[in-house]
C-alpha cells in the first residue's frame, strides 16, 4: 500500500469530494489520529475490563513482615536487606505495598525510602548510577514478598506428578530453607537438569518431603496470588471500574513517557531498555506463566499504550509525523510542498528502518 501523500499520478488528480484530501484540516486530523486514540481506548478497557472482574488486590504495608533481598541482587548493592521492613518513600508514609511498584515511581529521578530493620528506621538513598539497573534489573516488586506457596499446579508436570497441591507452602529444596518464591524459582534453575531435588513441603501443618526433577528450569507450579502474601482484594461495581481503569491507563502512560524521556536525556541505557519482537514475546510468556490471563492482559494493555506513543512521535512516515503537516498546514494555510514532503519522509523511513534494524540486531545478542 502505497501512502497517498507520496504518490505523484494520484495527487495530480482532480480531488473528489469524498477523497481524505478533500476534508477539512481538522476531520483529517481525527483521521490521523484514530489509531493512536484507538491503541488509548484499548489499554483503557482491558485496564477497566480486569478491575471489573477481577478486583484489586492491595498489601497493606502492616501485613508485609519484610522482603527477600539476595547478595547478588540491584536490592543488595543499593543498601537493602533480608527482612527489611519498606513504610515509606521520599519521606512519605505509604499505605499498601503496591504503591512502591507503580511505573511512574520508578522513573522518578531521586529516591529514598523509610526503612525498618531491627526494630530501628533508617533511610536508604537510591543514587542516580542506579537508575539504569533499577530500569532493566527490577527494584521494589511484589514478587519480594511472596511466600513460597504456589496458587496452582500445572497438570502432568513434575510438581503435580510428585503430589504438590495449591496451599502446600515449600519449606526446603535440598536442604536449604525457603520462605520465599523468588529464593524458591532460584532454587529450581539453579538445579542442574535432570537431578532431583529433595522438596520439604508443608501441608496443614505437617512436614513431608517429595522428590521433583525439573524440566527445563521449571517445575509446574504459578507464583501465588498476592491474597497469599496478607493483601485484600478490593471489589469495584461498573462505574468505579471505569474510574480505575483510567487511573491505571495514565499512570502506566506516564510512567512510559517518562522511561522514554529518560533514554533520550541518556540517564538510562536505550540499548538495555528497548526491545523488539523478540523480547516482546519474552516479555508475555513470562508474564502469562506467572500471572496467568491477567500477566498476559496487562502486557497487551501495556504494548497498546507503548505503539500509541511511538506512533504519534513527530517522525515522518508516522501518524505523528503527518500531523505535524498537518498543524503546518493549518497555521500558514498552505500544504507543505512536495519537495519537503518528500526529504522528510525518505528521513523517517531512514529512521524507522535503523530503529527495526537496532531493536532486533539488540534482541538477537541479549539472547548469548
Amino acid at each position: 500500500m502505497v501512502d497517498e501523500s507520496m504518490d505523484n499520478e494520484f495527487l495530480e488528480q482532480e480531488p473528489q469530494p469524498w477523497e481524505y484530501r478533500s476534508k477539512p484540516v481538522w476531520q483529517r486530523m481525527v483521521v490521523i489520529t484514530a489509531g493512536v486514540i484507538f491503541n488509548m481506548i484499548l489499554a483503557f478497557v482491558i485496564f477497566s475490563g480486569m478491575i471489573m472482574t477481577n478486583g484489586k488486590v492491595v498489601v497493606p504495608v502492616e501485613n508485609v513482615d519484610g522482603i527477600y533481598v539476595t547478595e547478588e541482587s540491584i536490592l543488595h548493592e543499593i543498601g537493602f536487606r533480608n527482612n527489611d521492613k519498606i513504610i515509606g518513600v521520599n519521606g512519605e508514609n505509604v499505605v499498601y505495598f503496591n504503591d512502591l511498584v507503580s511505573a511512574a515511581a520508578l522513573t522518578t529521578e531521586n529516591l529514598n525510602y523509610q526503612v525498618i530493620r531491627n526494630g530501628e528506621e533508617i533511610t536508604i538513598p537510591v543514587a542516580s548510577s542506579f537508575l539504569d539497573s533499577i530500569q532493566t534489573r527490577g527494584f521494589i516488586t511484589a514478587d519480594l514478598i511472596l511466600p513460597s506457596s504456589p496458587s496452582s499446579v500445572v497438570s502432568n508436570s513434575p510438581a503435580s506428578e510428585a503430589g504438590l497441591q495449591r496451599g502446600d507452602k515449600i519449606i526446603g529444596v535440598n536442604g536449604e530453607e525457603v520462605n520465599y518464591w523468588i529464593q524458591l524459582v532460584s532454587l529450581i534453575q539453579a538445579n542442574p537438569e535432570g537431578e532431583p531435588m529433595d522438596v520439604e513441603v508443608l501441608r496443614n501443618g505437617d512436614v513431608f518431603e517429595v522428590q521433583i526433577t525439573p524440566k527445563d528450569g521449571a517445575i509446574g507450579i504459578y507464583q501465588p496470588d498476592l491474597e497469599i502474601a496478607g493483601g485484600i482484594r478490593i471489589d469495584y461495581g461498573f462505574f468505579e471500574s471505569i474510574t480505575a481503569g483510567w487511573n491505571e491507563t495514565g499512570e502506566q502512560t506516564t510512567g512510559i513517557l517518562q522511561g522514554f524521556a529518560r533514554m533520550i536525556k541518556g540517564d538510562i541505557s536505550v540499548r538495555q531498555n528497548l526491545g523488539g519482537p523478540i523480547a516482546i514475546a519474552n516479555m508475555t510468556k513470562q508474564a502469562t506463566d506467572n500471572n496467568g490471563w491477567i500477566g498476559f492482559w496487562t502486557i497487551t494493555a501495556l504494548l497498546s499504550i507503548t505503539l500509541a506513543i511511538m506512533n504519534i512521535l513527530p517522525i515522518p512516515a508516522l501518524d505523528g509525523g503527518h500531523l505535524v503537516f498537518l498543524i503546518y498546514e493549518g497555521i500558514t494555510r498552505k500544504e507543505p510542498t512536495e519537495k519537503v514532503r518528500i526529504i522528510a519522509q525518505n528521513i523517517g523511513f531512514f529512521v524507522l528502518v535503523t530503529l527495526m534494524i537496532f531493536v532486533v540486531f539488540n534482541d538477537v545478542i541479549k539472547l548469548f
